[in-house]
């Protein structure tokens, strides 16, 4: 089950109360004051661990708490300190505070890690606060209290290229094709119901990681279908890449359906607008001479948008995309790419019916 979001409480533990205590020895008079101070409560804190794929613990652990202090004791001992309360989550998890709306932090790095809130500091003990002038102090602090708060947590998944398209683009298919992942595709619309993930290898250094989120549909900004869900999945990609169906029964035609994904993207994020694209037409094997319909050849040419002509089906045409993706990959992690590197797979001419090794 696919996770990615999650509203937990949390609470640091409170601190102990330094002790109040005289030291009691036969034939010792006037032993003083040995009370010792309160142990620290323990921190809430949040690691991104390569280990946690979704936030489904969260959902089923709403409470996280850590431990108090102890207070302390006499003959000047301290209390242990409370332990920390360390939570798990996917690398990529972006952590809100749920009553301020405030981004607390972005763990988008393996191992990072962030004290969510602080544990109270122990209290005094009456031995801390003798002097010359006060010999017998019968006071102690009290330990001080906890933080607590309320998170929401968001996954957003960390890929190189986002997939998108409206239902049954094909979109299952071409990441079957291109790498190992085996998403279910069916011949029905919404087959992909949460995103999924395949690493492209194009030979021993050049490799990326495509996500492919559920189907958009007009009105997906706005909460309409299951995409708007999942959009902000796509935001950490270097760039994004827009199937098409070109087939000649495609309803919407391919042109409509270009503007209707740029309108969403955009109205679910300013940033994605300004994002490098890539526009894939689909089904190249139902459509006559490959001649791709003219409305949509004229979409791409108004907005500057190359477009590259497949079919999931027959393998046509993924070599030279898969190329594409990679000069975008490799421009956005500043990659050299003038360099040949070696190659476990056929050049990109004899691509046609490429396919990932079993």
């Amino acid at each position: 089950m696919f996770v990615d979001q999650a509203k937990i409480y949390a609470r640091s533990g409170h601190g102990g109360a330094g002790a109040v205590s005289f030291h009691r020895e036969k034939f010792v008079t006037r032993g003083g004051p040995d009370g010792g101070n309160g142990g620290r409560g323990g921190d809430v804190v949040i690691v991104a661990s390569p280990k946690v794929a979704t936030l489904i613990a969260l959902r089923y652990h709403q409470h996280q708490y850590a431990e108090n202090g102890e207070p302390g004791k006499g003959r000047s001992r301290s209390g242990h300190d409370g332990r920390s309360c360390i939570i798990e989550v996917p690398v990529g998890t972006v952590v809100r505070n749920e009553e301020t709306g405030e981004v607390i932090v972005d763990l988008d790095k393996p191992d990072a890690r962030v004290v969510i809130a602080r544990g109270g500091r122990g209290g005094k003990g009456n031995a801390h606060f003798k002097s010359s002038t006060h010999q017998s102090p019968r006071f102690s602090q009290p330990g001080e209290e906890g933080e607590e708060l309320t998170l929401r947590l968001y996954l957003k998944l960390l890929a190189d290229v986002g997939l998108v398209g409206l239902p049954n683009a094909g979109k299952s298919t071409l990441l079957s094709r291109i790498s190992h992942a085996r998403p279910k595709i069916a011949d029905y619309p919404f087959t992909t119901l949460e995103p999924q993930l395949g690493v492209v290898e194009l030979d021993m250094n050049r490799d990326f990681v495509v996500a492919d989120i559920p189907g958009l549909i007009e009105g997906a900004s706005e909460g309409a279908g299951l995409g708007h869900r999942f959009l902000r999945h796509v935001e950490r990609t270097a760039t994004l890449l827009i199937l098409l169906d070109a087939g000649p029964w495609a309803e919407p035609d391919a042109a409509t359906a270009l503007t209707i994904l740029q309108d969403e993207l955009a109205a679910h994020a300013p940033e994605l607008a300004a994002k490098p694209r890539l526009v894939v037409a689909n089904k190249l094997d139902l459509v006559e001479d490959d001649t791709l319909p003219a409305t949509l050849v004229a979409a791409c040419a108004e907005r500057d948008l190359p477009i590259y002509p497949i079919s999931c089906v027959t393998g046509a045409g993924l070599g030279p995309l898969l190329e594409a993706l990679w000069a975008q990959v490799a421009r956005h992690r500043g990659v050299d790419t003038t360099e040949a590197p070696p190659r476990r797979h056929p050049p990109a001419d004899d691509l046609d019916d490429w396919r990932p090794r079993p």
